[in-house]
């Protein structure tokens, strides 16, 4: 004779169900990871009623806390394997000295540190989540390590600006000018192949000095490079342009200095010097073709993304 019976399958789940606590702590700090930039978006963001203590700015925060937790809960086997493969990823990372775990420990608080002091911090996380185009293509394109990089660059100090007298602490950034005069002197602007983004490596652009922005940036940033410089291209959606980093801010004013009183006389006079500031703190020039002279006017104000070669 055959027993038929019922069983409920929630119990019989849990009664399967290991138990894992260290998953609510990774869960709580990753809680507390999402909650920060977007508490900071809603302070900088919604009217201050000022009330007592800030008792609203409080309230926000344990909402927010209490929100990201349910909804992380509810998907937490998704997260927990995204986690597993992202620490995987960093792990590889800081074994090969890629980005690992001690440069996302850097960049998020860094924009920690720019959100709180910007007053639309929501763009800051809108610039680190979208991703630069053609990244690993534009790389690998930047061949500063190359002979003829390396040769053009050096020839470069060599025809602008060698005889410059007293600014033997400056010698750096004025061949890095250097290497912008020769470059922009020599560019002519071409379009890609129609229906193609074409990526030109630095090498291929010494031939005709020629190509559209991004060839101009990729050819800009491994001369800088070459010669000592730091450069970062920067995406503006329709636009890369190369930034040189220049330091402090006693750095840009021996910058300013130089461009407007030694070596862009000419070309800069009446003119104002355009640079950003990064979330460091750290002073960035342009070094765009269209302008004459380093620091010249800005095709666009709007930064999506920005791609540092250290």
């Amino acid at each position: 004779m055959k027993v038929f019976g019922t069983f409920n399958i929630d119990e019989l789940k849990t009664k399967f169900q290991v138990k894992r606590p260290w998953d609510d702590v990774i869960i709580f700090v990753l809680n507390v990871l999402i909650a920060i930039p977007i508490f900071i978006i809603l302070h900088q963001n919604l009217k201050d009623p000022n009330w007592f203590f800030n008792f609203d700015r409080i309230l926000i925060g344990i909402i927010l806390l209490v929100l990201i937790q349910l909804i992380l809960r509810l998907i937490r086997t998704i997260i927990l394997l995204g986690l597993a493969t992202y620490l995987l990823i960093l792990i590889y990372g800081t074994i090969f000295s890629g980005y690992g775990f001690e440069s996302v420990f850097q960049d998020y608080g860094y924009m920690i540190y720019s959100m709180s002091e910007d007053p639309n911090p929501q763009d800051i996380v809108i610039s680190k989540l979208l991703p630069f185009p053609n990244k690993n293509q534009i790389i690998k394109a930047i061949e500063y390590d190359q002979p003829q990089v390396r040769n053009f660059a050096l020839t470069a100090t060599t025809l602008h600006f060698r005889d410059i007298k007293g600014q033997h602490e400056h010698r750096k950034m004025i061949q890095c000018f250097a290497v912008f005069k020769e470059i922009r002197n020599r560019w002519n602007y071409v379009n890609d192949p129609k229906g193609q983004e074409y990526i030109a490596h630095a090498t291929e652009s010494l031939i005709h000095f020629s190509g559209d922005c991004d060839d101009h940036a990729i050819l800009m940033a491994a001369c800088i490079r070459a010669v000592g410089g730091t450069p970062r291209l920067i995406h503006t959606g329709g636009h890369i342009y190369p930034e040189m980093l220049v330091g402090k801010k006693s750095d840009l004013e021996a910058a300013v200095y130089l461009i407007k009183e030694v070596l862009f006389v000419d070309e800069s006079k009446n003119k104002e010097i355009h640079y950003h500031i990064d979330e460091r703190g750290q002073i960035w020039l342009n070094l765009d073709y269209t302008a004459r002279y380093p620091g010249g006017p800005f095709m666009s104000e709007e930064i999506l993304g920005a791609l540092t070669l250290n």
